[in-house]
């Protein structure tokens, strides 16, 4: 089942990837990956999973210009939208 809110995510942190480089470019894909393959697993991802996944971006936030911070915020955004149709909400 396609999760088309972390498909979303996973783009707007390829796009905040390619806004920044070094370390913070490196994790921002790993970040991207990881969401790709929650977006399709047959069972979807937990709220903990996904707050270590917004933790780590917030990290990054702080190293990164304001077009890859953006793209973060977008990010963002979509994980808390795939959230609310999780049970437990946000």
């Amino acid at each position: 089942m396609a999760r088309p809110q972390l498909e979303t995510a996973a783009a707007d942190l390829r796009t905040a990837s390619d806004a920044t480089n070094g370390d913070a470019s490196d994790r921002l894909t790993e970040l991207a990956d990881q969401l790709d393959d929650l977006a399709t697993r047959e069972s979807g991802p937990d709220h903990g999973r996904l707050a270590r996944i917004q933790s780590a971006l917030a990290d990054l936030g702080d190293e990164v210009g304001e077009a890859a911070g953006d793209a973060i915020d977008d990010a963002n955004d979509a994980i808390n939208a795939y959230r609310e149709t999780i049970e437990g909400g946000v």
